[in-house]
């Protein structure tokens, strides 16, 4: 067992996963170093548990717009056991396999910077190690839930996405504090599964606000339909919950309090950086690691220093944390050897990457909204279509209600942002991935012909609104 290797990650996500598989694919050897599971926020208490619990919510609207189907009750102890099955049972032991036959090595342990290029590790059973890069260390270790500075809150052990994503029984009242992503997505999922009072706490004046504003507007119809409340301009004063364990009261700045039996708190993330020895280099504790294009730390002398995925502030979604982990591992391994990096560098966080948010409808983007290509400067051109009209919709069932946009570069006739709202439009967005990022043109974009009779017919609906 040897303590010096050519590469050393810290953090064992899918981001530092993929920086281990591309350096060893180019003939280096690497060291991962994580504490808990091997796979990652992601593969336990995100992505994977999270589209685990919505399916069901998913396929039983479905059913429920087409004439002549029903849907019995929700089995929900079915659907918490495929949730632990799909997370291996929070067991990690075939996820170190992969990372041992990369091969790397895979250190259990919390791990630092000791400075350059040393990563001291305490491992779990209490002993020290202190590994030696001869090229890179590279920092992956993601982001943790932030948890404002509401009087009571933390005290009152709230929901994360770890607990909600985790949780083996349904509540029967949530309150959900935040209107992004994971607030949308966990409350409707726990409605969905039984909780009969959800109620989501919303500070701005409306849900998925990042996104396109009728995005939210649609979610939040949907909502409504279903019995969740949503409550916009909200601001919380203070929590209480006297008992551990126990009814959990959430005090508004104005209005009477929600009572609830486990509030969720959804209000952002903030990088895991606040222990992994930043400052032995140099750099504050606790912030985002700056980075060029080939996910080198700007701030360090001789270039040694990487941070790959949600540590570095780019975009904090795990398939950007791939990708800028596939263009680090190769260019960590070009390095080494000597080469040139002629391509070798993070051009998709430029374009806006592509996002699902898998609520029921379903919300995906690509690409700039309408307000951030116009604030870039832009000279725009809005084209929106009601999905609802397409054939393709029709036939899905009664009741398909949905909305598309294309934001238009007009001087150069290229996509700037496509936006979808519907039920499963997830799968139309790689092709407007590829639109957006490969800057294909309007014109040649129109003999791209979609098959009839599919939701996918809307791309021809949009350029021939735009008039082509």
């Amino acid at each position: 067992m040897t303590d010096e290797f050519d590469v050393i990650v810290i953090g064992g996500g899918p981001a530092g996963e993929n920086v281990v598989d591309r350096a060893v694919r180019g003939g280096l050897t690497a060291a991962l170093v994580e504490e808990r599971l091997a796979g990652g926020e992601c593969s336990y208490w995100a992505c994977v548990p999270s589209k685990a619990l919505l399916r069901p919510i998913d396929l039983a609207g479905e059913v429920a717009r087409v004439p002549g189907l029903s849907l019995q009750e929700i089995d929900v102890a079915a659907v918490l056991a495929r949730r632990d099955e799909a997370v291996g049972n929070y067991d990690d032991a075939g996820q170190v396999r992969w990372i041992e036959g990369v091969p790397a090595e895979f250190v259990r342990g919390h791990g630092r910077l000791d400075g350059p290029k040393r990563v001291h590790v305490t491992t779990v059973d209490g002993g020290e190690r202190v590994l030696t890069a001869r090229h890179a260390v590279v920092l992956a270790t993601g982001s943790t839930a932030a948890v404002p500075p509401v009087p009571g809150l933390a005290e009152a052990n709230p929901w994360t996405s770890h607990e909600v994503t985790a949780a083996t029984e349904i509540p029967e009242r949530l309150a959900v504090l935040g209107g992004g992503v994971v607030a949308c997505e966990m409350a409707q999922a726990m409605h969905g599964l039984g909780a009969r009072q959800t109620t989501l706490l919303v500070r701005g004046g409306g849900l998925l606000s990042r996104m396109e504003p009728f995005a939210g507007e649609l979610v939040a119809e949907s909502f409504a339909e279903a019995g969740i409340e949503v409550r916009t301009r909200t601001d919380v004063a203070s929590v209480e919950r006297p008992e551990p364990g126990g009814k959990v009261t959430v005090h508004l700045a104005e209005g009477p309090p929600v009572e609830a039996d486990e509030v969720l708190v959804a209000t952002g993330r903030r990088p895991a950086t606040r222990d992994v020895g930043l400052s032995s280099v140099g750099l504050p504790d606790g912030g985002y690691v700056e980075v060029d294009d080939s996910m080198r730390a700007t701030a360090i002398p001789g270039g040694w220093l990487y941070a790959v995925g949600d540590v570095n502030g780019r975009n904090l979604l795990t398939h950007m944390g791939k990708y800028q982990a596939r263009v680090c591992g190769d260019v960590i391994a070009a390095m080494a050897r000597g080469d040139e990096l002629p391509a070798m560098r993070d051009l998709a966080d430029g374009y806006g990457a592509p996002q699902v948010v898998f609520t029921d409808p379903q919300v995906c983007a690509v690409g700039r909204t309408e307000a951030a290509a116009r604030e870039e400067g832009f000279r725009v051109r809005v084209v929106d279509y009601d999905m609802g009209s397409v054939t393709g919709a029709y036939l899905l069932g009664d009741g398909y209600r949905g909305r598309a946009r294309a934001v238009v570069d007009e001087d150069r006739k290229v996509l700037l942002g496509v936006t979808f709202v519907g039920p499963g439009v997830a799968e139309l967005l790689h092709a407007a991935t590829i639109a957006v990022t490969a800057e294909v043109p309007l014109e040649r974009l129109w003999h791209a012909v979609p098959s009839f009779p599919t939701v996918s017919e809307v791309w021809l609906r949009l350029l021939e609104t735009y008039g082509l």
